[in-house]
């Protein structure tokens, strides 16, 4: 199974509350860094990872389990071979701590956290936005007020930074604002920064 030890390159989940800006800012972080963008509310949709709907919310119910089943595929399923090379060939020794782990550098962002098994990320990122913000972006999306309300209140109530940091260790948890394209581009420059310090940090571990 893929974790921070037995990874290339790392895995960042980008979260937050719906409209805070975490499908924009994933994609500038994969275009900057060349990482694969894993939309996982794409997969959800492609795939109908639904129970039912929930008419109060305007919302299909998560169904997890074939969630996780088919995010496995990308995260716990793409280690390099280690056996490709014959044991008496020693012409690569130099790449032997490479050989057998997973490529990682995936960015995938959802809404939500606390579902995905903790090994499978070296970063999170909670995008917070002011509520004034949060509110007109959510009118253009045309949310029912039911809908705004219940987002809203999640974000005042900090519901998925609570979550991110009960689920995972409390070092790799940052908390970015993200109510402009200014912020967004500095939250990008960031990431650049620890993604540059992380693979320095594990070349050889």
């Amino acid at each position: 199974m893929s974790d921070a030890a037995t990874r290339r390159k790392p895995n960042i989940l980008v979260t937050g509350t719906p409209g805070v800006g975490k499908t924009a800012t994933a994609t500038l972080i994969a275009e900057r860094l060349g990482m694969k963008h894993i939309k996982i509310g794409e997969i959800i949709s492609q795939n109908k990872c639904h129970t039912e709907y929930d008419e109060s919310l305007q919302t299909h119910v998560l169904d997890e389990d074939k969630l996780l089943d088919l995010l496995e595929l990308e995260f716990d399923n793409d280690a390099q071979g280690a056996d490709d090379d014959d044991d008496d060939d020693h012409s690569n020794d130099d790449n032997d701590d490479e050989r057998g782990k997973y490529q990682g550098n995936l960015v995938a962002d959802y809404h939500a956290c606390e579902l995905f098994p903790e090994r499978w990320f070296d970063l999170i990122l909670v995008l917070r936005a002011d509520t004034h913000v949060l509110y007109d972006r959510l009118v253009k999306r045309g949310y029912s007020e039911n809908k705004r309300n219940e987002n809203m209140q999640c974000e005042i109530m900090q519901v998925v930074l609570d979550e991110a940091r009960e689920s995972y260790a409390k070092e790799i948890v940052q908390e970015l604002r993200s109510n402009t394209l200014q912020e967004m581009e500095q939250n990008v420059e960031r990431v650049e920064a620890w993604y540059q310090q992380w693979t320095v940090d594990h070349k050889s571990s």
